[in-house]
């Protein structure tokens, strides 16, 4: 099976409550790579690279979120193969 990414940009009451450590715990436990921070504006933005199905797993588990979040949207859209290995926190932007 081939690899896939998708960035997400997950809006809604997803900061201050942990997402960025669940997302990063998540996507490690199903072996994807890629990246999560937040952004200034308030949202959450990652980026997924794996197996198709894991990723569209950890999609779907973005929607849920920690048990804090509200998430009201998530845009989803393919996005180049990421380099780096390994998943990871990056500084907000």
């Amino acid at each position: 099976m081939s690899e896939v990414a998708h960035h997400l940009t997950i809006h809604g009451r997803v900061q201050g409550v942990g997402y960025r450590a669940w997302v990063e715990n998540e996507a490690s436990a199903r072996g994807l790579r890629g990246w999560v921070r937040n952004r200034r504006e308030g949202t959450v933005e990652s980026v997924l690279c794996g197996l198709e199905s894991a990723v569209e797993d950890m999609v779907r588990l973005c929607w849920q979120g920690p048990p804090m979040a509200q998430v009201r949207d998530i845009d989803a859209q393919p996005c180049a193969l990421p380099e780096e290995n390994g998943f990871e926190q990056l500084p907000t932007q």
